[in-house]
């Protein structure tokens, strides 16, 4: 029953770990089959983590600090849409762009505002999103196997996990089964057929664009107001590029892409659990490489065992229109 606890607890913090993950993995899925690359989606979370906490923190209020997450995250968003579709400039350079403008921001303006060396107030009460206990969830605990799974897994999660979760099926039943997910995996591939088409290559890209602000700044607010009490520096941690590794990993297709983000959690779940425990014939880890697995593996994954992952033919050039 031991192994069992800890197995679920196990899954329970993958779960809980994953979101953002999967959440800014998403939002590049939507933009990258649009024929944008998007290297900026840390930035952009992490600018969305500040606001989110920062508004949420003056008014009390999960909902608003939700929403300022997610027009804040739009606002980047659309500067780096304006920076590569509009000025048709380096989207590489633009998304890195983006990054540094939200590590020195959040932080400088953090400091101006609540004089805590960066950080915002703590959350607590209406101002952070709650677990939510599905029903029956009581009842069921002490149910073996079955009762764990529901009321401590499936159960006692926020909001914005299960809204992660659900846009998986939402964005595979977009791209895959609209009119606007044809449309938008076609500008990413032939962009000039679709202008051919009548159909405007810069406003569908511009659409894509602002998916990716929305899921990026709902991937913020999950780490500052549901998963944290509150915006600490830098507390993005290198998710966003983790994010890009799975959408690379999961070759540009939702439901790989939630597998790959699961087993990126997985690892880093691990890692907290596991670190400082002493192992049978090697004894304690050190807690360094226990906190690098997720991103050892990355580079792993990267350099050898993806396969070929062939982005979209557009992807990174910015469309001239013939005239």
């Amino acid at each position: 029953m031991a192994f069992i606890d800890v197995l679920v607890q196990l899954i329970d913090a993958t779960i809980r770990v994953s979101v953002p993950l999967l959440l800014a993995c998403l939002a590049g899925l939507y933009s990258e089959r649009a024929g944008i690359f998007d290297i900026g989606l840390e930035g952009k979370m992490l600018a969305a983590a500040f606001a989110g906490a920062s508004a949420a923190a003056v008014s009390g209020s999960a909902w608003i600090g939700l929403g300022a997450a997610v027009l804040t995250s739009i606002f980047f968003a659309l500067v780096h849409g304006f920076a590569s579709i509009t000025h048709r400039g380096n989207q590489i350079v633009s998304g890195v762009a983006i990054n540094f403008i939200a590590a020195g921001s959040t932080i400088i303006l953090g400091q101006a505002w609540f004089s805590q060396g960066g950080r915002t107030p703590s959350l607590s009460g209406d101002a952070r999103f709650q677990s939510i206990n599905l029903p029956g969830a009581e009842a069921v605990r002490d149910i073996p196997v079955i009762g764990p799974i529901y009321s401590e897994i499936i159960s006692g999660n926020s909001l914005l996990v299960y809204i992660a979760f659900l846009m998986v099926p939402f964005t595979w039943w977009v791209l895959f089964r609209t009119r606007f997910g044809l449309r938008l995996r076609a500008v990413g591939e032939n962009p000039a057929a679709v202008d051919t088409a009548g159909i405007s290559v810069t406003w569908l890209r511009y659409r894509a664009v602002l998916c990716t602000g929305v899921l990026t700044g709902i991937a913020g607010a999950y780490l500052s107001v549901a998963q944290n009490a509150g915006f600490v520096k830098d507390m993005t941690a290198g998710k966003g590029f983790i994010a890009l590794a799975a959408l690379i990993f999961a070759k540009w297709k939702p439901v790989p892409a939630m597998f790959a983000c699961l087993l990126f959690g997985f690892l880093e779940a691990a890692s907290i659990r596991f670190q400082g425990m002493p192992w049978p014939f090697i004894g304690k880890v050190p807690v360094q490489l226990m906190q690098a697995l997720p991103y050892i593996l990355t580079i792993v994954l990267l350099a050898g065992f993806i396969g070929k992952a062939i982005p979209p033919r557009a992807g990174g050039v910015p469309y001239v229109k013939e005239r």
